[in-house]
């Protein structure tokens, strides 16, 4: 499709993938007024988005004739059914769309996959991995990075804008994986650093709360910090992103960097801590878990302190520390 006499105020754009994270990015472009049309799996996920303004369609043949089509799925298998599977989006090389923008974390292998599949059916193909979960989008503060061909970028900037806080174009073919995944490592590292600290001044007397108020309103501080405060107060760890989730991509990580020789001896050390959290089996809650590693290390029993904290998302909250 000729993206070059389209409107962008116009573009019609198509929606794969309505789960918890994937609604309520579509959501957020039906609202913006963007002409919407989803398709998931299981219909029934997707039909709150015609609360919205959007359409929602039974097939993702149908979105062949869409400008732009975002897909939000789970895993690399997931993304290369709904391109190139039976039925697929790209699987009638006549009949497909201009751009392609996956938001899902997927292996760079496979995102070189799909991006090879689109250029032969000369359809560009955006690599845009998000920062964030459900309640982050909702909260208008999602972050996305994205690399590709600078023109689709620059077609497709303006939705960008209505699905999160900000969006950072870091160049041409798969750089946006590699940034995502050195984001990854960086959220295991800080998490583990907090668990560490915040086990010590606990066992010092401080109450978590306490000390996690300070830290969060002092230069060290920040809104990852304060968004994963509830769950160390509360001991709450519904799952954002789980132990086996974060030990895949320290396993990414740490290969990229054996392949361009950079030295990561802080995340090498992390990478062992996130396999312990896996070993105990809590592989289905939340990886703030290293948390309770350790205290479990240090002797200590953590209780939940049954707090409000303020998670810089909306109201301080007991029930919700996601």
């Amino acid at each position: 499709m000729d993206m070059t006499t389209a409107d962008p105020s116009d573009l019609r754009v198509g929606w794969i993938g309505t789960g918890r994270m994937g609604v309520a990015m579509a959501e957020r472009l039906a609202r913006a007024g963007v002409r919407l049309t989803a398709w998931n799996r299981t219909i029934a996920k997707a039909e709150p988005l015609k609360d919205h303004g959007a359409d929602v369609c039974g097939a993702i043949a149908d979105l062949r004739d869409r400008h732009v089509v975002f897909t939000m799925v789970s895993a690399s298998a997931d993304l290369e059914h709904v391109l190139l599977g039976d039925g697929g989006l790209l699987a009638d090389p006549g009949h497909v769309p201009g751009i392609v923008v996956d938001c899902s974390t997927v292996s760079t292998e496979t995102s070189v996959a799909m991006r090879e599949a689109c250029e032969e059916r000369g359809v560009s193909f955006l690599a845009a991995p998000v920062s964030g979960n459900g309640k982050v989008v909702r909260a208008g503060q999602l972050s996305l990075v994205v690399s590709g061909p600078r023109p689709a970028y620059e077609t497709v900037a303006h939705l960008l804008e209505h699905i999160g806080k900000s969006a950072t174009y870091v160049g041409e073919g798969d750089t946006a994986r590699l940034v995502k995944i050195a984001h990854n490592l960086m959220l295991g590292v800080v998490t583990q650093t907090m668990a560490e600290i915040t086990v010590l001044v606990e066992k010092g007397g401080v109450s978590r709360h306490a000390f996690l108020e300070f830290l969060n309103n002092s230069v060290m501080g920040s809104a990852f910090t304060r968004y994963k405060s509830p769950a160390f107060v509360n001991l709450d760890y519904s799952p954002t992103f789980t132990p086996l989730l974060l030990r895949k991509d320290f396993d990414l990580g740490l290969a990229a960097a054996r392949g361009l020789d950079v030295p990561l001896p802080v995340a090498a050390l992390t990478a062992q801590l996130v396999q312990a959290s896996v070993g105990t089996g809590r592989v289905e809650e939340d990886f703030s878990i290293l948390l309770d590693l350790q205290a479990a290390a240090s002797g200590l029993e953590l209780k939940p302190e049954n707090v409000a904290v303020d998670d810089g998302l909306g109201p301080a909250s007991v029930e919700d520390p996601s």
